[in-house]
């Protein structure tokens, strides 16, 4: 293994010399290349690091001059040098160094000093080559064919899953009748989770395609127009990627997604934005009206419905222990399993909200009462974004992350304001993925894994790099 994973090393360190930008685009295309791990010299690393390594070197290599130029004329007293700053400059450094102290906190545990590695800074120097590498629409639209890629190798394994049932370990999920699809990943909220934010930045690049483009079905060039291919091609993905998450029964995924439509309908132009709101009152009419459709939403609106009821008893037990004098500090990186220990609730009594005598069950029918116990386990995280940041990196991890959260959606209003058509849908679609990231968040774990942890950061860039484009050009 460690043999093949040299030759791979050497063969793609050529590739990145030769080609960057075409070594960036196999890199987005395989960000679900994390699951391939191993260890060099007995520290564990996956396939994905070892590109973010090689691109981040080979950029470093050829670029070090201009890089060390740079650096230095921060020093000078007197520098008439144009500055143009990283968006997001500072909000990283100061990352950083916050997630060093939750790997202090944790003991500078290997597998803290590992997740500081993979989840913080690789997808931090990721950040600096994309911002450095991918330059106007030309970069633009590589960055976007490889996400698109990545989304269609992931749901094509998805919907073969769906209908084989193959390469799904989970008996449960395996079985026809209560089958969820997994892909690569190995359980199914990671495809949710994976392809929910690509969703509507694909969604934002067909846009882009079709916006000015006039079809005649009497041209002949017209017909085999390459625009034509690429059209069929992303909505093809949105469709598949889409069809996974439904395959994967991810709720979560599926409200963010949405969601996520919902605001970009808002956004496009005044036409759409009014059939957005259209729509939004015949469903919502529809639901009220229709009893099961009402009953399912408050479920899952109000959480009270299985996975509800073992997330908010997750997030009971993670609050009694941030309140147990962790407020401050959480209890560090990759140490809340450890730190749960004590405040670990074994079960819950799942109640049933339409039967009025359930609590009158539970006290007196033993036999309703063994029915609806639910064992419960500690978890990797507390399945909420806010939770996940203040139990690894303590409050003033979680504050920067809402912090870059907000500057984020700022720049992408910002761009949106600016009114040059050129970044117009990418853009809003990039907002919208965000949007999905945040929905999804307040019930799962949508940063604390290798592949979603670099797909934040690049999302980061794509919309610093339309941010500086604007101002170059204004």
């Amino acid at each position: 293994m460690i043999y093949l994973i040299l030759i791979f090393s050497v063969l793609f360190f050529v590739f990145a010399w030769r080609r960057l930008d075409w070594a960036v685009m196999f890199l987005i295309a395989g960000l679900p290349t994390y699951l391939i791990r191993f260890n060099i010299f007995g520290l564990p690393s996956t396939l994905l690091e070892i590109m973010i390594w090689v691109v981040f070197l080979v950029w470093l290599i050829k670029n070090f001059s201009r890089v060390k130029n740079n650096f230095l004329e921060n020093f000078k007293k007197e520098n008439k040098k144009i500055k143009i700053r990283y968006p997001f400059d500072w909000e990283i450094i100061l990352l950083l160094f916050i997630a060093l102290a939750a790997v202090g906190i944790a003991g500078f545990s290997s597998s803290s000093l590992g997740i500081w590695k993979a989840y913080f800074f690789e997808p931090a120097i990721f950040f600096i080559v994309v911002l450095n590498v991918i330059k106007g629409e030309a970069g633009r639209n590589k960055v976007l064919w490889s996400l698109a890629t990545s989304a269609l190798i992931v749901s094509a394994l998805a919907i073969y899953q769906k209908i084989t049932g193959a390469f799904i370990d989970n008996p449960i999920w395996a079985a026809e009748n209560t089958r969820r699809v997994v892909s690569f990943f190995g359980y199914p909220n990671a495809v949710g989770l994976y392809l929910g934010p690509l969703v509507l930045i694909l969604v934002g690049w067909l846009c882009d395609i079709i916006k000015n483009f006039q079809f005649s079905i009497f041209n002949f060039q017209t017909i085999f127009n390459y625009k034509i291919f690429k059209m069929f091609f992303v909505c093809l993905i949105i469709i598949t990627s889409i069809l996974s998450i439904y395959f994967a029964k991810s709720k979560g995924a599926l409200l963010g997604v949405a969601a996520g439509l919902i605001i970009f309908g808002l956004m496009v132009n005044k036409k759409i934005r009014w059939a957005t709101i259209i729509v939004l009152i015949l469903v919502g009419v529809g639901i009220a009206a229709y009893g099961p459709a009402r009953n399912l939403a408050i479920r899952n609106i109000t959480l009270t419905n299985l996975s509800g009821q073992i997330r908010k008893a997750g997030w009971n037990d993670t609050w009694k222990m941030l309140k147990d004098g962790r407020i401050l500090t959480g209890a560090g990186l990759a140490n809340f399993q450890a730190a749960m220990t004590p405040y670990h609730t074994e079960g819950i009594f799942v109640k049933d909200y339409n039967d009025p005598n359930a609590q009158k069950k539970l006290v007196y029918n033993a036999v309703y009462r063994t029915a609806h116990w639910q064992p419960l386990e500690i978890y990797l995280y507390p399945h909420n974004i806010f939770l996940n940041f203040w139990s690894e990196l303590g409050l003033a991890g979680l504050l920067l992350f809402i912090w870059i959260i907000l500057k984020y959606f700022y720049l992408g209003i910002k761009n949106y304001k600016s009114q040059v058509k050129n970044y117009k849908f990418i853009n809003i679609g990039l907002i919208c993925a965000m949007v999905i990231i945040v929905v999804h968040g307040l019930v799962d774990v949508p940063y604390f894994k290798n592949d979603l942890a670099v797909m934040f950061w690049l999302f980061a860039a794509m919309i610093s790099l339309i941010n500086l484009e604007i101002k170059l050009k204004i």
